[in-house]
């Protein structure tokens, strides 16, 4: 039975008791299982920590568009791109309208970042306490066009949030310009890859992770093995090989040779081989669940993937 402080907590989450009561589950066969919030993008945070518990996931990657403004872009677009990267084709008024567009949209996230209370993220912290879901780390990618005040604001609300990890789709330029602070306020940035071979600014070979780890002690990667294997590189044999410098993985499916994104099971990325090195060397690494594929109902495909994760530990 639940007690008088525990049907507290309950409300301020604004969970129903049945969610609540839901199994929520930090580690499945020892392995621990989240999610990126970004798998839920289409929810506002609320709505999201109830599918979490609904699922009965039991950490969470936090994006920072779950507690950020999100200016609407033309045609509805939430501004910049996805932690998952890609664009549809758009014609050259579209993608003038769209600059124009995301330009105001920074201007607005940049006072706002300057400006909100860190009570804000205490209150984020709170609520995810409330539900029993652990805060593992927060998304905050810092790119070429911030400015010295944006990129210390967001080691505030880390610490605000209660996290020592922030997770970054970043470039080596602006990963420059981090290094000072992560040492400063000693809060590890764990830098995102992509499969973009092409621009050397990008992290997607293991050399640019590399020139990374070697800027600061507190930088390391949050390695997303769909991307990784799709660039043309083993994730197993990385995370082997760097399992001291991962703070954590993202899964997703993907075609080899920069296919696209699938169901789980439909692509080629050594998603089950993964999670089965994880439990047979018992690293203390996350594995989050990132739900990028197409698919109407995040709540129902984010269980698919974590009932593929259960079968796969099995």
């Amino acid at each position: 039975m639940f007690s008088r402080r525990e049907f507290g907590k309950i409300a301020l989450a604004g969970l129903p008791l049945s969610l609540a009561l839901a199994d929520i589950n930090p580690k499945v066969s020892g392995v621990r299982i989240g999610v990126q919030s970004y798998s839920f993008r289409t929810m506002s945070l609320d709505d999201a920590i109830k599918a979490m518990s609904a699922i009965g996931i039991g950490e969470c990657e936090l994006f920072s568009g779950h507690v950020e403004p999100r200016p609407q872009m033309p045609g509805g677009r939430p501004p910049g791109p996805p932690p998952g990267g890609g664009r549809g084709q758009m014609t050259p008024e579209q993608q003038a309208a769209m600059r124009e567009a995301m330009q105001k949209a920074a201007e607005e996230t940049r006072k706002w970042r300057l400006t909100v209370s860190m009570d804000h993220f205490k209150d984020v912290r709170k609520k995810f306490d409330a539900a029993g879901i652990k805060l593992q780390a927060y998304n905050y990618s810092f790119n070429d066009r911030f400015s010295d005040e944006e990129i210390d604001r967001g080691f505030q609300m880390a610490q605000a949030l209660g996290v020592k990890i922030i997770t970054a789709s970043s470039t080596l330029k602006a990963a420059k310009r981090v290094a000072p602070y992560a040492d400063k306020y000693k809060i590890t940035v764990a830098m995102h890859g992509h499969s973009n071979l092409t621009d050397p600014n990008e992290f997607a070979k293991p050399e640019s992770f590399e020139a990374a780890l070697a800027m600061s002690k507190y930088f390391a990667i949050n390695l997303d093995v769909g991307h990784f294997f799709a660039a043309g590189y083993d994730p197993v044999a990385y995370i082997e090989k760097q399992h001291a410098r991962i703070t954590n993985l993202h899964l997703k499916d993907r075609k080899k040779d920069n296919g696209p994104n699938t169901v789980w099971g439909e692509g080629d990325t050594p998603i089950k081989p993964v999670l089965q090195l994880l439990k047979k060397k018992k690293y203390n690494i996350p594995a989050n669940i990132e739900f990028e594929y197409r698919g109407d109902d995040a709540v129902a495909e984010v269980r698919k993937c974590f009932q593929y994760i259960k079968d796969a530990l099995a």
